[in-house]
């Protein structure tokens, strides 16, 4: 399949999951969190659309103290059209975990996952505590290479249809790599099971849960979606629809609604910072968050979609793309390099205001 019939599919696909697959929706309230129209960022737009075309970048959107300072789109997307997460819904799942855990549903992340989702007892899940769910430092073995049609993660979506799998059945198959809580390794099963455990816990659709913990109370813009598996339960580690504006404020905001945090004290903290090494110096994993050891951290997204966030300069940067691949180094290289000349110019504006 060629360059440009990958992108057809991605533009055409990207923007339309919750008519593909079944979904739910996550309710937006009656008030709108404002982001009101900041001075544009001294970045020349010949740098920007340059960055844009080359990481085939649908939309893009630069938020520095809750003002937004660059916002384009490109490739037909727009301000008021959703696009799929891939797995920058991660982190939201993470954080309504968090919540889960404030509101006494989820009682200790030292809990057994199997004391909430039951069905994977005497699996290799078994042992297994919610902490480690939000880390992935279960030690399940998973191979989550896209590029690879015997991985798991391909495994898991092999052959999807109208529906997708539910994750409990994967789950129960897979084997023990080595011992709970001594290694990192990605896997997106893991935050679907996550997803599975904060419905059981909650009693509720993650979707309800999201729209009533965050989407309504915080003022997002627009209704999301979430799809769903064919036992109704949302992807927790993928396929969030929602406009671009209605991502990432809201987590440097420190997750809080009309002043009080949605997650236990401290959360936030703990979930963008290091919890797990992954093996890159100067970087980890946190609760479904990548972090660094600058202070920023991100979520990231097969296919360009990211959510990179710096508290030190107030700074978000958010991107809808469409890549040709689900990963290559030389665009995630670019996307790294185009973060940081945002950095800089911020930084400019404090050494010269």
């Amino acid at each position: 399949m060629d360059q440009d019939t990958v992108l057809d599919q991605g533009l055409r696909g990207f923007p339309a999951f919750d008519s593909i697959f079944a979904a739910h929706p996550v309710r937006r309230g009656t008030a709108v969190h404002p982001l009101p129209a900041g001075r544009s960022l001294a970045m020349s737009r010949s740098t920007v659309n340059a960055f844009m075309r080359a990481n085939e970048v649908a939309g893009l959107l630069v938020l520095v103290d809750g003002r937004v300072r660059l916002e384009r789109y490109a490739l037909g997307h727009s301000a008021t059209r959703r696009w799929t997460s891939f797995s920058v819904g991660k982190s939201l799942t993470s954080t309504l975990a968090g919540a889960a855990v404030k509101d006494g549903a989820i009682r200790s992340l030292d809990d057994n996952v199997v004391a909430y989702l039951t069905a994977l007892t005497g699996s290799v899940y078994d042992g297994v505590t919610v902490r480690q769910l939000l880390t992935m430092t279960s030690g399940v073995a998973w191979n989550e290479t896209y590029a690879d049609p015997r991985s798991d993660i391909v495994q898991l979506y092999n052959g999807v249809g109208a529906s997708i799998p539910s994750p409990l059945g994967v789950a129960k198959a897979l084997r023990r790599e080595t011992p709970a809580g001594t290694t990192w390794r990605y896997k997106t099963v893991e935050t679907h099971l996550l997803a599975n455990l904060v419905v059981a816990a909650t009693k509720k659709p993650l979707a309800q849960y999201a729209s009533e913990k965050l989407w309504a109370p915080y003022g997002m813009e627009a209704d999301a979606s979430w799809v769903v598996d064919d036992a109704g339960v949302e992807q927790g580690g993928c396929c969030l629809q929602a406009t671009l504006r209605d991502y990432g404020q809201f987590v440097l905001d420190g997750a809080r609604v009309n002043g009080a945090a949605i997650v236990p004290e401290g959360w936030m903290r703990a979930a963008t910072s290091k919890q797990a090494d992954i093996g890159a110096p100067g970087h980890g994993y946190g609760y479904q968050w990548w972090t660094s050891d600058d202070g920023s951290f991100e979520a990231q997204g097969i296919f360009g979609q990211s959510i990179h966030i710096d508290p030190t300069r107030r700074l978000v940067v958010v991107m809808h793309s469409a890549w040709p691949t689900a990963v290559g180094e030389a665009l995630e290289a670019r996307v790294v390099r185009f973060v940081a000349t945002v950095a800089a110019a911020v930084d400019a504006e404090h050494r010269d205001p």
